[in-house]
Parts: C-alpha cells; sequence; structure tokens
C-alpha cells in the first residue's frame, strides 16, 4: 500500500516539475503551449514527459491524465460519501477509508464485493476506450462516446465543447491532488474533514 502512495505521490509530483525552456529543434517536436489544458494557475509544463514528443504521445499522455481524473473524481465523491456515513444496504458495518478493505476481506460476503469491484473495473477498462470494431473515430483524445452516447454535445458550439473540456480537465487534476492528499492524511492520522473526523479510526 506504502509503494502504491509513493508511487501516487511521484507520478503526481512530476506534473509540478519546470517547464524546459529551450528551443524546440526537430520537425518530430510540437508547440503544444496553445493546448488545451494550458490554463491558469499553472499555465505550460510539461514535466519532462514533452520532451521530443510527437503530436501522437501528447495525445496519449493527455488520454491517461483525462481517465486519472475521471476516476479520481470517483474516489473523492466516494471517499467523502462513506465519510459523511452514507452505505449501501447491508453494508452499514464497514468502515470507511483505507480500513474497508480489511473490513470486507473478512467475510464472503466482503469478499463478494471485492470481486464486483475487479469486475467492474476491468468492464470500465474494456468500455472506456476508443471502439475501433464501431468505425468510429474519436472527436478528441479522452472522447469515448463510439457513436453510441450524445447527450446533445453535437449540437453544441466549439467554444462551448472547448469550455466543458477545460472544466473537466480542471476538475480531474484538483480531484487526482485531492485524492492524494484525503489518502495521506489519513494514513498519518491527520484530519482534514470538518469536525476533524478521520476516516477508518
Amino acid at each position: 500500500m506504502k509503494l502504491a502512495l509513493l508511487a501516487t505521490l511521484a507520478g503526481s509530483a512530476a506534473a509540478f516539475a519546470p517547464a524546459q525552456t529551450g528551443a524546440l529543434s526537430t520537425a518530430l517536436n510540437a508547440d503544444f503551449s496553445k493546448e488545451l489544458g494550458v490554463q491558469m494557475p499553472l499555465g505550460y509544463f510539461g514535466g519532462g514527459f514533452l520532451k521530443d514528443a510527437d503530436q501522437e504521445r501528447f495525445d496519449r499522455l493527455r488520454e491517461v491524465e483525462l481517465k486519472h481524473g475521471r476516476i479520481s473524481m470517483l474516489a473523492v465523491t466516494g471517499y467523502l460519501t462513506t465519510a459523511a456515513g452514507i452505505r449501501f444496504p447491508g453494508a452499514e458495518d464497514i468502515p470507511d477509508g483505507f480500513a474497508a478493505w480489511g473490513a470486507l476481506a473478512k467475510t464472503q460476503d466482503g469478499c463478494n464485493v471485492l470481486l464486483q469491484m475487479a469486475f467492474f473495473f476491468g468492464l470500465a477498462e474494456i468500455i472506456n476506450r476508443p471502439a475501433e470494431w464501431a468505425d468510429v473515430t474519436p472527436e478528441f483524445p479522452g472522447d469515448y462516446r463510439n457513436g453510441a452516447i450524445d447527450f446533445g454535445w453535437d449540437k453544441q458550439t466549439d467554444e462551448w465543447k472547448m469550455r466543458k473540456r477545460a472544466i473537466e480537465l480542471n476538475n480531474g487534476r484538483a480531484a487526482q491532488m485531492g485524492i492524494l492528499g484525503l489518502m495521506i492524511h489519513e494514513i498519518n492520522g491527520v484530519s482534514v474533514l470538518p469536525g476533524n473526523y478521520l476516516p477508518g479510526h
């Protein structure tokens, strides 16, 4: 568990590394300083990941950033929901925070829940990707609609779409820092929640 947290921390810290300031010199290098996501408060930074990168690498990193942001938004929501005492019926005795993992592993019903979670994660990973078999080209990196889900997206203006994509990107970045902060505070026994509540304790 500590190794996973350290890996997460190292990956998150890379986002705040200073940007390379040298001139781009080869045809393979692209100027990403005008891409979506270059916005306040950080502006443009590559953290070394974009050195000598082409558009394909940038798009892959953007897709990974979006996916991690979406997962982190769900994680923060789930963490705060269980910290507020909200549980599914039958799970009222399961503690919140990291203590939930051990409590679930102690019973057969809990193991079933863990298996269901693993199945859901696998299914979500399979579904949330561009569907090459559907012969649909994604509009942008992280576009997993695959021609099946629209909710009025295609009727909106390009400015509206860019604004919504920028909001999702910023919310995802904030959620990645938020869930990391919640986990580290819980491990260190320091509450950041109202009433000094500390999940799992």
